[in-house]
């Protein structure tokens, strides 16, 4: 018996997967510091996650404070890990889709900025730069402006102004169109009822 506790308590020592909630960030150098749970041990500056590095493309997201991760030992070394894995959980929430008002489900993708501040955005009426890849079709935008693009649809918002491109054509409500000569609200026939042959202003 005293040597299965004592098998036990070995095994308890071994580096294993933990848990750690990041403390610090150097964008600079891609590094961070993270508090390893439950202990709230913080570790020195470690690697921080790679997105993506395939060939020559590269995406970097930094990790920022507060950004829940998964730590691996190095050859099972526990004074040396490395971010195996970002997670989200019911404190560090996924981001909401401004076209949805939903995060993500199976299926799409949803990259999404400022998602620290973005309660406070929100209340104020806008948000940082989004893009939702869903089976409906694809949106992006930022703050005000939004575009959605479906099947057979075209769709540009930018505040009370909409612009639709779909087969019946091209429409335009809640504003005027301009060029550098004329606009649609301010023109303007030389007789009242009268036809021409182009618009003038």
């Amino acid at each position: 018996m005293e040597d299965v506790m004592r098998m036990a308590a070995s095994q308890a020592r071994v580096a294993h997967a933990v848990h750690g909630i990041v403390s610090a960030v150097d964008p600079d150098n891609h590094a961070v510091k993270v508090r390893i749970q439950p202990d709230d041990v913080e570790t020195g500056w470690i690697p921080d996650a790679g997105l993506t590095q395939v060939g020559d493309l590269r995406i970097s997201c930094p990790c920022t404070p507060d950004t829940h991760v998964l730590l691996m030992p190095v050859e099972g070394d526990g004074e040396t890990f490395v971010i195996v894995a970002v997670l989200y959980d019911v404190v560090a929430s996924p981001p909401v889709s401004p076209v949805s008002g939903r995060v993500a489900q199976p299926g799409e993708l949803l990259v999404r900025t400022g998602c620290d501040v973005a309660a406070r955005e929100e209340r104020d009426g806008g948000h940082g730069g989004w893009l939702h890849l869903s089976r409906e079709g694809l949106a992006f935008g930022a703050g005000e402006a939004r575009c959605s693009i479906g099947s057979s649809r075209i769709a540009w918002h930018v505040g009370n102004v909409t612009m639709t491109l779909d087969s019946a054509g091209l429409a335009v409500s809640g504003g005027d169109v301009r060029t550098d000569r004329n606009a649609l609200g301010e023109h303007v026939h030389p007789y009242a009822n009268g036809v021409t042959e182009r618009a003038i202003g």
